[in-house]
């Protein structure tokens, strides 16, 4: 079965954005670019709600058209996010050329069912939405959170008040590019 990983940035004090949205403060450094690019080559299929997708499509189609060389992770993720299947869950977006389907009814059905299907692993990238949607159906295999030096203040939280306790073991923890920790963790059942 395949797997569904979750990974997301977050502030040192629990958010994903700031206060008013703001999604500047992340840095992506040449360890956290290459931990990113090990969790792509994982997956087949990259999964998003409605706000982040909306970021993403804003960005990456021709982000590599801009970037210099020096931004290698720009370089790297844009060809692969490009070429790789993206499944929105929105029940009001009408859907663009980039999106290759979007979701809007009985989510635990539809991504039960993707992870059914044979392929490689499917990746939940930021938000909070939909992974606290999908955390509380127990459908979120692995939760990969990089916890940026930096403190928000307010936004929406990375785990937005789960109705139930979430058990979770640490898989690995390391720092990154000197100031990043990430740590991933698997459910606990």
């Amino acid at each position: 079965m395949r797997k569904l990983i979750y990974w997301v940035h977050t502030s040192v004090d629990g958010f994903v954005d700031g206060p008013n949205g703001e999604f500047d403060w992340p840095v992506m450094g040449p360890e956290l670019s290459a931990y990113s690019d090990g969790l792509n080559r994982r997956v087949d299929t990259l999964l998003y709600g409605r706000p982040v997708w909306e970021m993403m499509v804003g960005f990456w189609p021709d982000a590599d058209a801009d970037a210099g060389a020096e931004d290698s992770h720009v370089s790297t993720f844009a060809p692969f996010w490009r070429a790789t299947p993206k499944i929105v869950f929105s029940r009001s977006y009408p859907g663009d050329e980039w999106a290759s389907r979007v979701v809007r009814d009985d989510l635990a059905a539809e991504v039960s069912a993707l992870k059914e299907q044979p392929g490689a692993d499917l990746l939940l990238t930021g938000g909070a939405g939909l992974a606290a949607a999908l955390t509380e159906l127990g459908l979120i295999d692995e939760h990969h959170i990089a916890v940026h030096p930096v403190v928000l203040g307010g936004g929406r939280k990375v785990f937005a008040e789960p109705k139930q306790r979430l058990n979770l073991g640490v898989t690995d923890s390391r720092l990154l590019d000197g100031r990043i920790v990430v740590t991933s963790y698997h459910l606990v059942k």
